[in-house]
């Protein structure tokens, strides 16, 4: 009798929960149904328009942060989550936005009066989206002394921010430097009224006791979770789990050399990496002739949590002193990115991620990782060690292997640049600088496991008129810029005609040449033609240099990331491969633009999540391992379906610093932890898709079930 009455207990208690959901209390910043657009502005040149009970909101490609803007005042104090419902009309793949509320004198940069999170939208789809609200900052002092990071154990997920919620003035909701233009709708944003989550026991710290928080191994020490390194056994252990691990699982059968369809059509051996449509599929073909398709990861290294120390000492406990055996470790560097450091006058870091190699490997720490990274690579079931990776290691040649150039020759001035400014291919360096950084290959350059290389990476094209705009803004020595003023003499013939055209009042064409200023509103259709000139340039000159040198590799493009139609439709002409950095669930909807037909490398890409000691998601958040591993077997998945794409490389091998890099990147993005720990849910989903990659690239369906690879290990 006493378990019926419990569970009658139980049902009523649900029923008033559910009529206490239903009619629980909302503070609304937007909602459709008022038919009212008070307090709201777009931001950047987009358009807005009430359509139906929506906010129908389009967005442009070349802007920094479009979007909109509400004003007003709002006491959230009592609120524990904010509410949005928002719809992506396009096929372009997820929407990123990124949501902010602000006090009245925030301060983005020190992360003042400032919440902040980033939510995606799927293609064609509404979606409901819950942002847990956050909580006071007990000692907000210590979150301003967090420099270096992207996200600090106080920002986190966004789940504690510096922000009073009695006194909102501002949210904002943008798409951050869009890859596309974009058309998406909002239906309403609100504040929901309740209960937030307790901030953890440590958040009570003092200064005192805070510092430092980061412990020998770069962990963070307030924290545990499920394969945190205590001390150096836990090392060892790990290690010799692994080992059995390997061993267990050799690697999928029935490959070629070089991890090639062995069982797959036979096409003629040239002894290097081509590209081939075959049965309406795009493949690459390896130096013996087999299908390959490209399943690989992006910086494999044992130096990926090299962290600046500059003014950060305190952050840090137990740093080596000076006749410790570790003080090798404030001067290793990676090869890649010691240029983004010296450029930021970055002079003093320490190397976590290959301090603790040497501590679980011993004094041959950097042969025994080299050998190890070629037989778990296989045992995973990848087949590529992508660009940006340590050449000590593939270099063995044992796994096939791209590369990536970075021009150094002289910059269009005016120009701005995601990571550097865009190189003039108008100065006669841009080709001799080519040609010098491939030949510093010179042991790639005729290598049978060197698929390619990749030349730049995310170069900022802006829109279909920048290049030229950048150009116009630039000094009168500027090759870009004396080739273009030729070009307007040879069509205005006259200063007086130009200035007509282009709405200006420049006295000669000397006065054009040297002006900086932005440049006139009447300028567009000029600017739109020479920045396809320029495009032009830059593509064709990289490959007819690419080709005089390294004429049996594959050019693998510059890594698209924020392009325009035009650059993409001339990069077609004159790269073998297509190349795009795509951080997003799933490439269901990519499609290149002008029913273009060529094959494409997707260069980056990755999913992270905060259940295991790291500040920051990454780019793409998961809600924990499991579903992060299950969201790298989507996208490939999805990449092997599109007849277009040849291949992913996930960025990266392993995590990022706890305290971040040169430019505050902390992700969680690793299939190794700092620890140099595997990450076993997401080994696990690689193997699923890596050991069957030929068959689901054919169109095979995967039979449902437990995977055969579910057996990961308990740290």
């Amino acid at each position: 009798m006493k378990s019926y009455r419990y569970i009658l207990i139980l049902f009523l208690g649900l029923v008033l929960s559910a009529f206490s959901l239903k009619d629980h209390p909302s503070i609304y910043f937007f909602n459709g149904s008022d038919k009212s657009l008070k307090g709201i502005t777009a931001l950047q040149n987009s358009v807005l328009k009430l359509e139906g009970s929506a906010l129908n909101v389009r967005t442009k490609q070349e802007e920094e942060a479009p979007g909109i803007e509400i004003k007003g005042n709002w006491d959230l104090s009592k609120c524990s989550q904010l509410v949005l419902e928002i719809t992506n009309h396009d096929l372009l793949g997820d929407l990123p936005l990124t949501v902010v509320l602000e006090n009245k004198n925030a301060n983005m940069g020190k992360r003042k009066g400032v919440f902040l999170d980033r939510i995606y939208i799927p293609a064609q789809k509404t979606n409901k989206i819950i942002i847990d609200l956050p909580n006071t900052l007990p000692h907000p002092e210590l979150d301003e002394q967090l420099l270096g990071m992207r996200m600090t154990p106080f920002t986190k997920s966004g789940l504690i921010s510096n922000i009073d919620l009695s006194e909102v003035v501002c949210l904002s909701v943008y798409v951050n430097k869009p890859r596309y233009d974009w058309n998406w709708s909002i239906n309403y944003i609100k504040a929901e009224i309740g209960d937030r989550k307790p901030n953890p026991a440590w958040m009570n710290l003092g200064e005192k006791d805070f510092f430092p928080f980061i412990d020998q191994y770069g962990q963070f020490k307030f924290q545990d979770w499920l394969g945190k390194i205590h001390h150096d056994q836990e090392l060892q252990n790990a290690h010799q789990k692994e080992i059995a691990n390997l061993e267990q699982y050799p690697g999928p059968n029935e490959r070629s050399k070089f991890g090639g369809w062995k069982n797959g059509p036979k096409l003629k051996a040239t002894g290097a990496f081509r590209v081939e449509k075959i049965e309406g599929k795009w493949w690459m073909i390896d130096p013996e002739g087999y299908l390959f398709w490209s399943h690989g990861v992006v910086r494999v290294t044992p130096h990926s949590a090299i962290t600046p120390l500059d003014g950060r000492k305190h952050y840090f406990a137990d740093l080596p002193k000076k006749d410790d055996s570790f003080t090798e470790f404030y001067t290793t560097h990676d090869e890649l990115l010691k240029p983004y450091y010296t450029a930021r006058n970055i002079d003093s870091t320490y190397d976590f991620s290959a301090a603790n190699i040497k501590r679980k490997y011993g004094e041959n720490w950097r042969e025994i990782y080299a050998s190890l990274a070629h037989q778990r690579l296989k045992s995973w079931g990848l087949n590529t060690i992508a660009n940006s990776s340590d050449k000590q290691i593939f270099m063995q040649r044992k796994t096939v292997y791209t590369d990536r150039i970075e021009l150094k020759s002289p910059y269009i001035e005016g120009s701005k640049g995601m990571w550097w400014k865009f190189n003039d291919p108008f100065d006669p360096r841009f080709t001799s600088d080519l040609r010098r950084q491939l030949l510093e290959r010179e042991n790639e350059l005729n290598d049978p496991w060197c698929l390619g290389f990749f030349v730049d990476n995310e170069i900022n094209w802006g829109g279909e008129a920048t290049l030229a705009e950048w150009t116009l803004q630039s000094p009168a020595t500027q090759p870009a810029k004396l080739a273009f003023v030729q070009t307007l003499k040879d069509k205005y013939k006259t200063i007086a005609q130009l200035n007509s055209v282009w709405k200006a009042s420049f006295k000669d064409w000397t006065a054009l040449l040297e002006s900086r200023e932005k440049v006139p509103s009447g300028s567009k259709a000029d600017c739109i033609i020479f920045s396809k000139t320029i495009t032009e340039a830059y593509f064709s000159k990289v490959r007819i240099e690419f080709k005089k040198v390294a004429p049996n590799k594959l050019y693998l493009g510059c890594r698209f990331a924020r392009s325009n139609i035009n650059a993409v439709t001339i990069g077609a002409k004159y790269c073998d491969v297509m190349s795009y950095n795509i951080y997003a669930h799933t490439l269901d909807n990519f499609k290149l633009p002008n029913n273009l037909d060529k094959p494409v490398l997707i260069g980056e890409f990755h999913f992270g999540a905060l259940d295991r000691g790291l500040f920051h998601p990454s780019l793409i958040k998961t809600q924990n391992q499991i579903e992060r591993g299950q969201a790298y077997f989507n996208y490939v998945q999805s990449a092997l379906k599109h007849p277009n794409i040849i291949g992913t490389h996930w960025h990266q091998f392993a995590d990022q610093a706890t305290t971040g890099r040169f430019d505050g990147e902390n992700f969680q993005v690793g299939m190794v932890d700092i620890c140099d720990t595997p990450y076993w849910e997401t080994v696990e989903k690689v193997r699923e898709i890596g050991y069957r990659l030929y068959e689901i690239r054919q169109g095979k369906k995967l039979e449902k079930g437990k995977s055969p690879y579910s057996d990961y290990i308990d740290y």
